[in-house]
């Protein structure tokens, strides 16, 4: 007998961040991810305007995977009364406490917010005590008519697409998908016989460099930066892009594709997130374990330091040039970077390199777009540096993988909502997979709801 599904997109439309949607199928109310809304700053304001559902009503809550534009208003969740269970991947799990705590550390220094009251340590210990880790397969029975698994999406270290099967059809939410290959993941899983699909499109309507071009970007920048001997600083995300960029640094320095100098990683949470890496070596790709398994410091070389203290940090800007700084935040809004950044983008012999997604109107953006002034932590701060932007180490498939992902299911698929992208990045996707593929796509607006036949 047909049954019905409806999902309404609370967030995660017109934008990249704050994921977040709602699938009611068998009378469960399932929540796909709790994210914050990030642009100028690491959570805007609109974070903490009511839910637009009961949150004591939702009986569980997927998460795809541990950035915080995906998890980030989980304790907000909890003290509005969920008690509901939180399923993700095992190393999810694992990488939302450190990711939640250093969120709560930010967010608490905003005094207007009154943030103190939802990030509290309770309400990120109520979280973890209600999540439970699963691998990536595992069947998890929810009714008689539905069930969930996890498939590997390679974007970061545990993330999922989320598949439900209900009534015998296939829906399948992506989270964010992964730039295939990783240097140290597998390769996003293949889907086949999807019925309905909520993929993300951040970069909907543009393409990255290839595997070989970005590593050879990243070795000619390092070089140039060392013959101007300057400063190059790179603003990372902690989760992921700091890992890969370690691994890739490490294979330069191993092979002596680049000159000798100090490689600094200042970023506590990045520290702390990567001995967690080390913990879950069999979800690493075959390279990547095999890399492990002759060098036990996958993420550690001749001339890399770790600076955990605060002090230490500060002491980078003594040691002489030519060196390399590696800091949080990804989208200079927050972190480490903010003060290197101030320090290092005034002079014309230091590089920024932006590896990763910038989202509108944050600081990171501005400097790739061209301004000449950026506001950083109250002072503006003039910008002479050299600025290169290397988009094959983003975490996501660009526009044109993103359509080879669909065409893989393209004969089963009935409709397609697009979301998690800017809206010309969105729109774009869209169009393409109605024109190459003449599938029923849609880019759903905040707050819309559809209902799907099953």
């Amino acid at each position: 007998m047909e049954k019905t599904a409806k999902i309404t997109f609370c967030g995660g439309t017109g934008s990249v961040t704050g994921s977040n949607f709602l699938l009611e199928a068998d009378g469960k109310k399932i929540l796909i991810d709790c994210g914050l809304t990030q642009g100028i700053k690491l959570a805007d304001d609109i974070n903490w305007d009511p839910f637009p559902y009961d949150s004591k009503a939702i009986d569980i809550l997927f998460i795809t995977h541990a950035h915080v534009d995906h998890l980030g208003r989980v304790p907000k969740l909890i003290s509005e009364g969920f008690r509901g269970k939180i399923y993700s991947t095992e190393p999810t799990r694992a990488l939302a406490s450190p990711m939640l705590e250093d969120t709560a550390d930010i967010l608490s220094k905003n005094t207007e917010l009154h943030i103190d009251k939802i990030y509290t340590p309770e309400n990120i210990k109520s979280a973890l005590s209600l999540w439970q880790g699963f691998k990536y397969g595992d069947v998890i029975k929810i009714t008689d008519n539905l069930e969930v698994s996890f498939l590997n999406a390679g974007h970061i270290l545990g993330s999922a697409m989320v598949q439900f099967i209900y009534n015998g059809k296939k829906i399948i939410f992506t989270g964010d998908l992964g730039n295939s290959p990783s240097p140290i993941l597998p390769d996003t899983e293949k889907i086949t016989d999807v019925d309905y699909l909520i993929m993300e499109s951040v970069y909907g309507d543009r393409n990255h460099e290839s595997r070989d071009d970005r590593r050879k970007f990243l070795e000619e920048t390092i070089e140039d930066n060392y013959k101007r001997k300057g400063t190059l600083i790179i603003p990372t995300f902690s989760l992921e892009r700091s890992q890969e960029l370690l691994f890739e640094l490490d294979a330069l320095v191993e092979n002596n594709r680049i000159p000798v100098m100090p490689i600094f990683l200042d970023s506590p949470l990045a520290i702390r997130l990567t001995d967690i890496f080390k913990q879950f070596g069999n979800y690493f790709n075959e390279s990547a374990q095999k890399a492990m398994s002759h060098d036990k410091y996958l993420f550690d070389f001749p001339g890399l330091h770790s600076t955990l203290k605060s002090e230490e940090s500060k002491l980078i800007k003594d040691v002489p040039n030519p060196k390399i700084v590696i800091a949080g935040s990804g989208m200079s809004t927050g972190g480490r970077v903010v003060h290197h950044e101030r320090h290092y983008l005034p002079d014309p012999n230091n590089t920024l390199l932006l590896t990763g997604y910038q989202s509108v109107g944050s600081p990171g953006r501005l400097i790739q777009e061209g301004i000449k002034t950026v506001r950083i932590t109250g002072e503006d701060v003039i910008v002479r540096a050299h600025i290169v932007t290397i988009t094959g180490y983003s975490g996501h498939k660009d526009s044109d993988n993103l359509l080879a992902f669909v065409e893989d299911t393209a004969d089963t698929v009935k409709k397609i909502f697009v979301v998690m992208g800017e809206p010309k990045s969105t729109m774009f996707l869209v169009q393409k997979l109605r024109d190459n593929l003449g599938i029923e796509a849609y880019a759903p607006e905040q707050g819309s709801s559809v209902e799907l036949s099953c």
